[in-house]
């Protein structure tokens, strides 16, 4: 295998165009998909053709998102692939379809990761999210098959006000049902996201910042299983800034590659809501090609960390965060370096860590390099 300046280590796979369920919250909002309805899934011999042009660019894993990902009318053979080729498998599900033949065929593949999305420890509170009725049952059974396969999964949590207060109870859930981790989501005001927004049903930037640090604080030391919130590396303590800790909430963009339903190459699952951040066909388009020479990613490559603008221009940690997420900056301002919402927030309401700044005479000695030079 050449060497190569950017590896594409792994790709995220938005299977199927359909979800099971209707998330009033959800950012690619997919068409919801009644039982027996058809959805358009990624063939399976275009997912083997993808794989196979990937592995020699460097791929060691695969992301199986969506939609909802066990749609797939061949998942079963989707998992025996990636089982077969040794790939990291990692699995973005609402666990209602996880069943314990699935559950075991995800448990089989090599280092699997399966998070499942809990919005509530009760029904009400979860559906209301959701939109689907017995939809909790069904993700906690789901949550039990792949425990009983051996696995350890996490559960995801998006805050809202709805759920705020059952933050601790969450917890305890899951480790009564013996899970990995519970990771807490602040709410991105994209797509669907943003009709909660306007409706003040989201957490404001003053309530993500005190919850963030109620939680690793206070939360973290005392829970038995691993503990994870996802806002910027500025806003976590030291000793959570790197190592596997440090990987939540950066999402490795120019190590990634993202594949829609209909076999369209996006920057990620936002080419499903921005049609100019697809550029090319698996079908059509030699993947090395795609990767090597799309203007995007170049731009994105020679670009990140040091085009970032405002308050992550500034920050400490912009060499590790990279922006936190440019597809959601580009979505909100055309702008992929354009600070991200949460730090840009958190600086106007004097709430971003002035610890995690670079200090003013290092800027002034950037400044003055700037003007001299010709």
């Amino acid at each position: 295998m050449k060497k190569r300046a950017f590896s594409l280590d792994k790709i995220y796979f938005y299977l199927a165009d359909g979800c099971n369920l209707r998330c009033r919250h959800c950012w690619i909002a997919p068409r919801h998909l009644a039982k027996g309805d058809p959805s358009l899934s990624l063939s399976l011999n275009l997912f083997r053709y993808i794989i196979e042009q990937a592995k020699p660019l460097g791929l060691t894993s695969v992301k199986l998102t969506g939609g909802e990902p066990l749609l797939h009318p061949q998942i079963d053979e989707i998992l025996e692939e990636i089982r077969v080729l040794g790939l990291r498998l990692i699995v973005e599900t609402n666990g209602t379809l996880c069943t314990e033949h699935l559950a075991r065929r995800m448990a089989a593949c090599r280092n699997p990761f399966v998070s499942v999305s809990l919005d509530g420890v009760d029904a009400e509170t979860h559906e209301w999210m959701r939109g689907v009725e017995g939809s909790f049952d069904r993700a906690v059974e789901g949550v039990r098959n792949l425990i009983r396969s051996g696995l350890k999964p996490q559960i995801i949590m998006t805050l809202m006000r709805r759920n705020i207060d059952q933050i601790e109870d969450i917890i305890s859930l899951a480790e009564s049902l013996g899970c990995h981790s519970v990771k807490f989501n602040a709410l991105q005001p994209i797509s669907r996201g943003e009709a909660m927004h306007g409706k003040n049903e989201t957490l404001d930037i003053g309530e993500l910042v005190k919850t963030g640090a109620w939680v690793e604080n206070c939360l973290v030391p005392s829970a038995k299983i691993r503990i994870y919130y996802s806002h910027p590396l500025a806003f976590r303590p030291l000793g959570r800034m790197f190592g596997e800790y440090g990987s939540c909430g950066t999402c490795g963009i120019l190590g990634i590659l993202g594949v829609l339903a209909d076999g369209s190459y996006a920057l990620c699952g936002i080419g499903e809501s921005v049609e100019e951040l697809v550029f090319g066909r698996a079908a059509e388009d030699a993947l090395e090609d795609i990767w090597e020479n799309t203007p995007l990613l170049k731009m994105l490559r020679e670009g990140l960390p040091d085009r970032l603008e405002g308050v992550c221009g500034e920050c400490l940690m912009k060499n590790y965060c990279l922006g936190s997420c440019v597809a959601y900056n580009y979505y909100i301002t055309t702008n992929f370096f354009a600070p991200f919402w949460y730090c840009k927030e958190a600086r106007q309401r004097g709430l971003f860590p002035e610890s995690r700044l670079r200090p003013k005479s290092e800027k002034k000695e950037d400044e003055a390099v700037y003007t001299t030079v010709p």
